[in-house]
C-alpha cells in the first residue's frame, strides 16, 4: 500500500474539498455547482450572526461571490434539497438516490416526525397538497398562527409542521427561497424528471455504495469508520465492508502515519493521491470555516487529521460554553491553527471578533499572522462590514500583532 505522511494525508483531505489553494480565477455560477458537487452535500443551516452556513461554506472556497448565485441555483433547478448529513443542499443529479434512500432507510429526527404527521394528519396534508395544487407554490408565512400554541417543532404553526412533513415524504419540494424562507410547490413541477422517471434501477444496495464512494472521494483520504458520517448512512463501515470495492480497484488502500488501520483513497482521486505522496501538493490557502463546514463535521476526523478538537456550542447553553456561540475554525496553509467567535454588524459596517484561540501551544510565525489578517479582512468585506474590532486574543500578544497587519490593511477599527 501507498504510504503517506499525516501532512500528506491533510493536503489530500483539503485539495478533495476545495481547501487547499486559493482561488486563482473569479468566482462564476458555473464554478460554484462544481464546488457543491466536489462536496456532494452543501449543509444548510439558519444561524446568521455571520452569513449562514452554506453561504460561508461557499465562500471559504470560491472568494469572494454573491450569495444570490446559492438561490439562484436552487430556483433553476441545478441544485436541490433534502435531508442528507442534516438539511442540505445536493446536486440534481443526485435527486433520485436521495429520494430513494430516505424513503427506504434513512432514519432522522425530522423524517420521523414528518411520518408521524403522515398519520396524525393526513387530512390536513391532503388539503394543503390541493391548496398547493391549486393556488401554486407557498410559503410558511403566507398562513396565519391560529392559536398561541407551541409545538416541539421550534413553535411551528401546524401549516409549517405540514409543510415539512409533505416535503420530508418527497410529495413538496423546495422551489426557491425568499430571504432564506422556503418556497414550496408539488414534485413534479419542481423537478419534472421526476414524473418521467423512476426510483434508480440499481436499488437500495446500490445507492448505498454510491454514497459510500461519494464520501470518499469528497474526503479525499478517509478511515473506514468516518465514511458513513458524510452522507449519515448506516451502519458504521468496517475495513472487511470495502474489501469488495478495493477488489473492483473503485477504493484505493493506503496507509497513513500513526493512524494504525488503513486509509481509503477513491480511485477517481488517484491523480492527488500521486501528488500528495510525491509532496507536490502545497497548502497555501487560508479561510475562516463555517462551524457546518465537511472538514469539521466529524469530530473524530477532525481530531486525527489536524489535531483539532471541534465542538459546535452555538447549541450549548451559554455558561457552559468554552469558545463562543459561533465559532469559525480557522484554515492556514494546510493546518487548522485557531478558532474564532464572530459576529457581523451589518448595519454598522462592523465584523465583531469577540474572541479569537490559537491551538493550545502554538505561537503563530508572522506568516500565519499575516494570512489570518488577510483572511479576517477578505471575509468582513464579503459580509458588507469591512471594520474588523478585534477583542481579546489567547494568547493575549497575538492580538497585538493581527491588529498590526489588520492596520496595515486599513481593516481595523478604533479599540
Amino acid at each position: 500500500m501507498l504510504e503517506l505522511t499525516l501532512a500528506q494525508a491533510r493536503a489530500l483531505h483539503l485539495a478533495a474539498q476545495g481547501l487547499l489553494v486559493s482561488p486563482t480565477k473569479r468566482a462564476t455560477p458555473a464554478a460554484l455547482r462544481t464546488c457543491i458537487s466536489r462536496m456532494g452535500l452543501l449543509q444548510i443551516d439558519t444561524i446568521h450572526v455571520v452569513a449562514r452556513s452554506p453561504y460561508l461554506t461557499l465562500f471559504s472556497r470560491l472568494g469572494n461571490y454573491p450569495p444570490q448565485w446559492l438561490d439562484d441555483a436552487l430556483a433553476q433547478g441545478k441544485v436541490f434539497e433534502t435531508w442528507a448529513h442534516e438539511a442540505c443542499f445536493a446536486p440534481a443529479i443526485d435527486l433520485l438516490a436521495h429520494r430513494l434512500y430516505n424513503r427506504a432507510q434513512r432514519s432522522h429526527w425530522g423524517l420521523r416526525s414528518a411520518q408521524r404527521a403522515q398519520v396524525e394528519h393526513r387530512a390536513q396534508l391532503d388539503a394543503l397538497l390541493a391548496h398547493v395544487r391549486d393556488k401554486g407554490e407557498v410559503k410558511s408565512s403566507d398562513f396565519e398562527r391560529k392559536d398561541d400554541r407551541t409545538t416541539a417543532w421550534w413553535g411551528w404553526k401546524e401549516e409549517k409542521i405540514w409543510l415539512e412533513a409533505l416535503f420530508a415524504s418527497g410529495e413538496l419540494m423546495v422551489a426557491r427561497r425568499e430571504k432564506f424562507q422556503r418556497v414550496y410547490d408539488l414534485s413534479e413541477r419542481v423537478a419534472p424528471q421526476l414524473a418521467a422517471r423512476s426510483l434508480p434501477e440499481v436499488g437500495l444496495d446500490g445507492v448505498q455504495q454510491q454514497f459510500v464512494e461519494k464520501s470518499i472521494a469528497a474526503l479525499g483520504v478517509t478511515q473506514a469508520r468516518w465514511i458513513n458520517d458524510y452522507f449519515r448512512t448506516k451502519p458504521r463501515l468496517k475495513d472487511a465492508d470495502l474489501n469488495n470495492l478495493v477488489e473492483q480497484g473503485k477504493v484505493l488502500r493506503v496507509e497513513v502515519e500513526s493512524w494504525g488501520v488503513p486509509g481509503y483513497v477513491h480511485a477517481s482521486q488517484s491523480a492527488l493521491l500521486k501528488k500528495a505522496a510525491a509532496d507536490k501538493l502545497l497548502a497555501t490557502h487560508t479561510a475562516l470555516l463555517s462551524p457546518f463546514d465537511p472538514v469539521v463535521w466529524d469530530r473524530e476526523r477532525a481530531s486525527t487529521l489536524f489535531d483539532f478538537d471541534y465542538r459546535l456550542e452555538c447549541y450549548t447553553p451559554q455558561a457552559k460554553r468554552v469558545h463562543g456561540y459561533f465559532v469559525l475554525p480557522i484554515l492556514c496553509h494546510g493546518e487548522l491553527i485557531g478558532r474564532l467567535d464572530a459576529k457581523a454588524h451589518r448595519a454598522q459596517g462592523l465584523f465583531e471578533v469577540k474572541g479569537l484561540f490559537a491551538q493550545p501551544g502554538w505561537r503563530w510565525c508572522d506568516e500565519q499572522v499575516s494570512a489570518v489578517a488577510d483572511a479576517l479582512g477578505r471575509c468582513a468585506a464579503w459580509h458588507g462590514t469591512p471594520t474588523v474590532r478585534l477583542g481579546a486574543t489567547q494568547p493575549g500578544e497575538l492580538a497585538v500583532r493581527l491588529r498590526r497587519d489588520l492596520r496595515a490593511a486599513d481593516a481595523v477599527a478604533a479599540t
